[in-house]
């Protein structure tokens, strides 16, 4: 059997078919083959025949002898989709019609996982879309379970089992309670795909720092600042110092450093002083030492 491009469709329909059709007569097709695998057209009378056959993609031709049954080997046909027959000999055409559907088996997944990166303990946060394939790159469109697992060191491992509708399935997941990356894992039957989600640190949560008085300054530290998890804040993170005092302001910006930030102010009596990082605040000291 030789392949020949799908332009052979035209052909069958313009300069086999349509001159024919008053002698046409019915091929015995079976009505559903599995992509890929091997079947067998019969055939009656005698002599020779040219039988096309075209599909989605796909297109092919054989020369036959009549009487015989016409074998199509594994792979012949990959392609799901609606195909066309037609026997054509000198004497008569015979056309057909028949469809192949993807292979049950699947063979590769298309997994879309988003975002790549997150804060972690944040409620379905992390989403999961997967597409599955048969061999032949054909979308299985008979319902699929596809297993879901999402796991990270120090915590506890998500899992969701998922039908297919259509070929795709997808879920959401809860990043974990701590920072770190996760493996996030789609598998249907034998085959499974993974993307890695990086989970970090959430917004601070109870913010809080301490004055103490060295000489004309006041040095300025916060607690250990970390997210409402447990989680170390990212060092580099800012944390703003502000110091009012008689109607001016002093603001000092500094880096986290060891989850822990410092700063100096000037030490004046009745000063107020509040601590800040993004749009969480933290605790207000008012300074009533001696400068």
């Amino acid at each position: 059997m030789s392949r020949v491009r799908v332009s052979w469709l035209a052909v069958i329909v313009s300069a086999a078919v349509l001159p024919a059709l008053a002698q046409s007569g019915a091929l015995d097709l079976p009505k559903n083959i599995e992509a890929g695998s091997a079947f067998s057209i019969p055939t009656t009378g005698a002599g020779k025949a040219t039988l096309y056959v075209a599909g989605p993609a796909q297109a092919l031709k054989r020369e036959v002898q009549l009487g015989q049954p016409i074998a199509f080997a594994a792979g012949d046909l990959s392609n799901a989709g609606h195909y066309l027959a037609v026997l054509r000999s000198d004497s008569s055409t015979e056309t057909g019609e028949f469809d192949v559907a993807p292979a049950s088996t699947p063979a590769a997944l298309s997994f879309l996982a988003k975002p790549s990166r997150l804060p972690a303990g944040l409620q379905n946060g992390i989403t999961g879309a997967v597409y599955v394939f048969d061999s032949f790159q054909n979308l299985i469109t008979k319902p699929t379970q596809v297993n879901f697992q999402l796991s990270v060191a120090a915590a506890p491992t998500q899992a969701r089992t998922v039908t297919t509708s259509q070929g795709a399935a997808w879920t959401e997941m809860n990043s974990a309670t701590k920072e770190g990356n996760a493996k996030f894992v789609a598998q249907a039957g034998n085959v499974s795909a993974a993307r890695v989600i990086q989970q970090v640190p959430g917004d601070p949560c109870g913010l809080k720092m301490s004055a103490r008085q060295v000489g004309d300054k006041l040095q300025l530290e916060t607690d250990p600042l970390r997210d409402c998890s447990g989680n170390a804040v990212t060092d580099g993170t800012i944390v703003t110092f502000t110091e009012s005092w008689n109607g001016s302001q002093t603001t000092v910006d500094v880096p986290l450093k060891h989850s822990v930030a410092q700063a100096e102010v000037p030490a004046r009596s009745g000063a107020r002083i509040s601590v800040a990082t993004g749009v969480v605040m933290g605790n207000e000291i008012r300074w009533e030492g001696q400068p």
